[in-house]
């Protein structure tokens, strides 16, 4: 089983896991830290970056090209670092969505530079106190934010949506400009636009630092208040009965227990440890084949799965108080996706959504909806 605090300290992760469905064996696609594993959520890809500043955060492929192994900012992102930035060539789920004209979105915290928090903070350097750093957390984390890496799906000025009723669509007037929209938003519009009655198809939500679960600026408590507020107002919302909430994380620097895993990819750049040796991630029975870049070659870099992660199916179709043992990915999260509003079309260039195993059986389309549980 998946250990984590008890349920007396994290109430709401442990009810929502006795309520509805979670999984006991799901993983990061790759080893890594949170960008990759923010980048494997939405593509099932790190291959096929491009250095814009620095280079510390990616290995070369063995193919003439770049995996992305660590954490660095998006390129060009106007709250990112000086000294770290990539940017990725391959597709991303955003470009299926936009190509089937479904709404969907980005919700970052701390992405509207306009907001002013209560501490007088505001732009990139706004920030939120928190309790247990003792002084204040940044809520907007550049490396966090997945779309940002990709030119098609990236709001480099962070421009806002036209309107409420535009959160979720593409933008006639600004996303063939120099300032785009892409669908990428601060948290607080995904509650403004659902409030409004703009519930976009599908979401990605990232809380601000201070609720991000992420040691070393958030804690479970932290995180389990924006988690538990997020539930609780979609439970209210009428669309509730049509709703799935996946709960997952982007590495294994997390508050919970890291089950080992063999590799299914292997890997054999000098960053590469876990088959025992310096340049070797490989199965030790042989069992491990070379990942595959966004050009069809056999690359370097994707060495995975990594270490285990939590990841729980909140929604009146998951089955109650169950306990998945089906391996999955994040890049599992991808493929749900393109299964329920795309016909099953995968991104291809080589991404594990392919590859990874569907998180279906963890609901139950048949149950009666007509009073949802909460």
């Amino acid at each position: 089983m998946l250990g984590f605090f008890d349920g007396n300290t994290v109430t709401g992760l442990w009810n929502y896991a006795q309520h509805f469905a979670m999984s006991q064996n799901a993983y990061t696609d790759t080893y890594g830290p949170s960008t990759p594993g923010a980048i494997a959520v939405i593509s099932g890809q790190n291959n096929g970056a491009v250095n814009v500043v620095g280079s510390g955060s990616t290995v070369p492929d063995n193919a003439g090209g770049l995996s992305l192994i660590g954490d660095t900012d998006p390129g060009h992102d106007v709250c990112s670092s000086q000294t770290s930035q990539v940017m990725l060539t391959s597709k991303n789920i955003g470009d299926l969505l936009n190509a089937a004209n479904i709404t969907w979105g980005g919700f970052m915290g701390g992405f509207n530079l306009q907001t002013m928090n209560e501490n007088g903070s505001t732009g990139c350097t706004r920030s939120t106190f928190s309790t247990l750093l003792g002084i204040p957390d940044p809520d907007y984390v550049p490396h966090h934010a997945w779309f940002q890496y990709y030119t098609s799906t990236a709001n480099p000025t962070h421009q806002r949506p036209t309107s409420l009723a535009m959160v979720g669509s593409t933008e006639p007037t600004l996303d063939n400009t120099a300032t785009p929209v892409h669908h990428q938003y601060d948290t607080d519009d995904f509650f403004a636009a659902v409030s409004s009655g703009n519930f976009p198809s599908v979401s990605f939500l990232k809380a601000p630092a201070l609720g991000d679960g992420h040691p070393g600026n958030s804690d479970p408590l932290d995180e389990q208040q924006f988690i538990v507020n997020t539930v609780n107002f979609l439970q209210q919302q009428p669309d509730w009965k049509n709703t799935a909430v996946i709960v997952t994380y982007d590495d294994s620097d997390g508050w919970y227990d890291h089950r080992f895993q063999k590799p299914t990819t292997s890997s054999f750049s000098t960053s590469d440890f876990v088959g025992g040796a310096q340049g070797n991630c490989s199965a030790t029975d042989g069992s491990s084949g070379p990942g595959i870049g966004v050009n069809g070659a056999t690359v370097n870099g994707r060495c995975g799965p990594g270490t285990r992660i939590p990841f729980i199916v909140i929604s009146p179709f998951a089955k109650a108080n169950f306990v998945d043992d089906v391996q999955i990915n994040q890049s599992s999260v991808t493929k749900f996706i393109e299964d329920n509003w795309l016909n099953g079309t995968r991104i291809g260039q080589g991404s594990n959504d392919a590859a990874d195993n569907s998180i279906m059986s963890m609901f139950d389309f048949t149950q009666d909806v007509s009073k949802p549980r909460t």
